[in-house]
């Protein structure tokens, strides 16, 4: 059996963005717009963190998938792919963590 991936999880996000009708949960979100899908985004961040300071395990899955959906959701509102985040996370290994976030408050 493959592994499912966030790549996977992007080209189904694609999918359905070009589905039409009220099937698609991708769909009506992006649908209302990318301030509705960034609000989403943030309830599932204040969800994971507090999932993460329960210590709750199996929540915290539950919602850093939810989170990781959202954010994708997003970005294919404002016309971003995954390949151009990967891109820029790419471009941020190539130094030290402490490098690159000096590098960022310099720019």
């Amino acid at each position: 059996m493959t592994r499912f991936t966030i790549h996977d999880l992007a080209a189904t996000i694609d999918a359905r963005a070009a589905s039409g009708g009220d099937a698609s949960y991708t769909r009506k979100l992006l649908d209302k717009g990318t301030d509705h899908c960034a609000k989403k985004l943030g309830e599932e961040a204040v969800e994971t963190v507090i999932a993460a300071v329960e210590n709750n395990r199996d929540h915290l899955i539950a919602e850093s998938a939810d989170l990781i959906f959202h954010l994708l959701v997003l970005l294919k509102s404002r016309g971003i792919s995954l390949a151009e985040v990967e891109d820029a996370l790419a471009q941020r290994t190539q130094m030290s963590g402490l490098e690159e976030k000096a590098a960022r408050k310099r720019e």
